[in-house]
């Protein structure tokens, strides 16, 4: 009976140990094929390296351009061919006169045309006179920057690394011998390890019952417990019955119970009046994605409000109008921006943002002093179809971020002082906490 007991635990043996090497040997497998994904990735070139493209050859400043384009000439142009209100910029010192020309076209259209000059009466028909802005403030440099930036824009996607015959390395990783991408690798090999797992599971589940039967006689019984011959499951069901009936084990559970159902009512008492997560229905289905984000339409051209007062301010129907006097004017929703101005009443906008009458908040003094951009507090606006409110903008939320943020004191002689007092004490930066960002009058008066 011993020989053949310790024949059983010795093939157990042997089996659990397959069972894990044959886990183990997956688990090799896919860090491997992770590896070779990103080896063939960097030789066919297709790292960040790859992907960057050759600087501008005009002699402009490429970053300061995007940052120009952005702020004057997105709302009217998009730097491929698509034509939005006025015509895509792609190839534009190709296809006019020259810079020159360019130049006077930037700086007043208007002049320009009423000069006859024929290039300029053209586009300015094609495009339903419409008349764009003017920017005369804008340089010979400041032109040319917003020009290398279209031309950058536009030869980013040629300088990606090609292989082979014309395939690029993003398409030979993807559709290369691997036979799928790495995220449907991922999958099958994360399905496979979970099965192997169960399996292993299973297999130690047999050995522990093959081994209980093993190792006693059958029809020996232990002291205060079921004959060695019972199921598992009604070994099981005894030992649940057992700890089920016990006074310490029911006391435990009832207490913790207890504990965590008072922190969830404290915890329900300090959420009340926070409106995170709200996205109400507004009267006009305005997505802020294809705006903000796809046509990068700059916050303030729309909140004109957010640089100079308390409020950003809601756009009036005015500032609609300014592109989609043209732009799909059949649409639905833009028919109830028409119908509100026929009318001579109000877009009922719903309010997503809101603070108590009790608390202070000013626009102007973080956005156009403090430099804080609208995603801090509005979350990712240019990515939300729907905008709802991520920030639970409570007064803790509020303290908190004045105790991080470092005051914008870089060429502003107003804090010189401040700053100099602050130095004489310590070296940390000078925080918003530091110049009464904590007093309660700031916000409460």
């Amino acid at each position: 009976m011993y020989n053949n007991s310790q024949d059983k635990l010795l093939r157990m043996s042997r089996l659990s140990k397959f069972c894990g090497a044959l886990a183990l040997s997956l688990a090799l497998l896919f860090n491997g094929s992770q590896t070779n994904a990103q080896d063939s990735v960097a030789a066919a070139g297709g790292g960040p390296a790859a992907a960057t493209p050759a600087p501008a050859s005009g002699g402009g400043d490429v970053e300061k351009g995007k940052s120009l384009f952005n702020n004057n000439c997105a709302q009217c142009h998009a730097v491929t061919e698509e034509a939005l209100v006025g015509p895509g910029l792609k190839g534009v010192r190709q296809r006019t006169p020259g810079e020159a020309w360019l130049q006077k076209w930037i700086r007043n259209s208007s002049a320009l045309i009423a000069t006859g000059d024929a290039y300029a009466v053209q586009v300015f028909n094609k495009y339903n006179k419409i008349q764009m802005s003017n920017f005369p403030n804008l340089t010979d440099d400041d032109i040319k920057s917003i020009l290398d930036y279209v031309d950058s824009a536009n030869a980013a996607p040629a300088a990606a690394a090609v292989v082979g015959g014309g395939t690029s390395a993003a398409t030979s990783t993807q559709t290369g011998d691997g036979g799928g991408s790495p995220s449907s690798l991922f999958t099958f090999v994360l399905v496979a390890l979970l099965i192997v797992m169960l399996l292993v599971l299973g297999v130690l589940l047999v050995i522990v019952t093959i081994l209980s039967k093993a190792v006693q006689p059958v029809g020996v019984t232990a002291e205060g417990t079921a004959a060695t011959g019972a199921s598992l499951v009604d070994r099981l069901r005894t030992g649940l019955t057992n700890t089920v009936n016990n006074s310490i084990v029911r006391s435990v559970v009832i207490w913790l119970f207890v504990l965590v159902a008072t922190k969830a009512i404290i915890d329900g008492t300090f959420s009340v009046g926070i409106q995170q997560g709200y996205a109400p229905k507004q009267p006009i289905q305005y997505s802020h994605k294809l705006h903000a984000g796809q046509y990068k339409i700059d916050c303030n051209y729309c909140h004109t409000g957010v640089n100079k007062g308390k409020s950003a301010t809601i756009p009036a129907a005015n500032i609609c109008m300014n592109c989609h006097g043209v732009i799909k004017k059949e649409s639905p929703e833009i028919q109830k921006i028409y119908a509100a101005i026929e009318q001579n009443r109000p877009i009922e906008w719903v309010r997503v943002h809101n603070l108590p009458d009790l608390a202070y908040f000013n626009h102007a003094q973080h956005v156009n002093v403090g430099n804080i951009q609208c995603q801090t507090c509005h979350g990712e606006i240019e990515k939300m179809e729907v905008v709802e409110q991520r920030s639970s903008l409570t007064m803790g939320w509020c303290i908190d971020c004045h105790r991080k943020t470092e005051v914008n004191t870089k060429d502003n002689a107003y804090y010189d002082k401040l700053v100099a007092l602050h130095k004489k004490e310590t070296k940390e930066p000078l925080k918003v906490a530091n110049i009464g960002g904590l007093e309660c009058s700031k916000c409460h008066y």
